[in-house]
């Protein structure tokens, strides 16, 4: 087990294939600001191939209280789309880089810190969550992603409701509206995260993509394109050498067989 400081605000823990990336600007309540979103971004695209999945945390009492407000500058229209753009590539490279990611969330997960959230593939939340998009009521409107990545979780609707009105959902309401796939006792959903991740890290690596990165690609695809799409890809997954030593290792009673929980 190693432990990098990326930087003031952000740090990288290795547990064997999984890699532990932390926000730790836990006197902020984990805000975000412009050096942790490159930070972000540059700790996902860094990743080696020795690298199976990823967690991503947050220090302290909070997951993100989102975008940091104090930094926030007045900036014209072209300077703001760019300043957009960043937070977009930061997060594409978590949603879209080599591994899974899981989002392990406590206390806050407000505004930018839900934008972040969203963009993992796994989320466990523990009983402390809650999650709001307070921009409406700020003037302002979501700018890293939260308007493709949020109503694709929770639905236009709901996301509408929770910028115009300032609807703050609790953990259990959270879990139930799409936020979360997991619910876990307070405290415990870094343990949760970590197991799921590991349990992601003994995938082939070409089923891992296919779900990371083809999977969300067909959702947006007509059926018949995306049918075509799934034939390929299933194509090329069952033809690798592991995932044939795999089905082998299952047919000679070599592996276990799925069971109820």
């Amino acid at each position: 087990m190693s432990i990098t400081a990326l930087s003031a605000d952000l740090s990288l823990e290795l547990r064997g294939a999984v890699a532990i990336v932390r926000l730790t600007r836990a006197a902020k309540r984990n805000a975000i600001n412009d050096g942790l979103v490159m930070g972000l971004r540059q700790a996902f695209e860094g990743f080696g191939p020795d690298i199976k999945a990823a967690v991503i945390a947050g220090d302290g009492s909070h997951f993100s209280a989102g975008l940091d407000l104090s930094e926030l500058s007045e900036r014209n229209a072209v300077e703001g789309m760019h300043h957009s753009r960043m937070w977009h590539k930061a997060l594409d490279a978590v949603q879209f880089g080599r591994v899974p990611v899981v989002a392990a969330l406590h206390g806050a997960v407000v505004g930018g810190g839900l934008e972040l959230a969203c963009a993992a593939h796994i989320r466990v939340a523990d009983e402390s969550a809650f999650y709001a998009l307070p921009e409406g009521s700020r003037g302002i409107f979501v700018g890293g992603g939260g308007s493709v990545r949020v109503p694709r979780l929770v639905g236009v609707a709901r996301m509408t409701d929770m910028m115009l009105t300032g609807r703050v959902y609790n953990a259990q309401e959270g879990e139930r509206a799409g936020f979360a796939q997991y619910l876990v006792p307070a405290g415990q959903a870094l343990d949760k995260a970590l197991e799921l991740a590991e349990k992601i890290a003994l995938n082939t690596q070409a089923t891992n993509y296919a779900l990371t990165h083809v999977l969300p690609r067909i959702a947006e695809q007509s059926a018949d394109h995306g049918l075509m799409t799934e034939a390929l890809m299933a194509a090329i997954a069952q033809s690798a050498p592991e995932a044939k030593e795999r089905v082998r290792a299952f047919l000679e009673g070599r592996a276990s067989k799925v069971q109820k929980s």
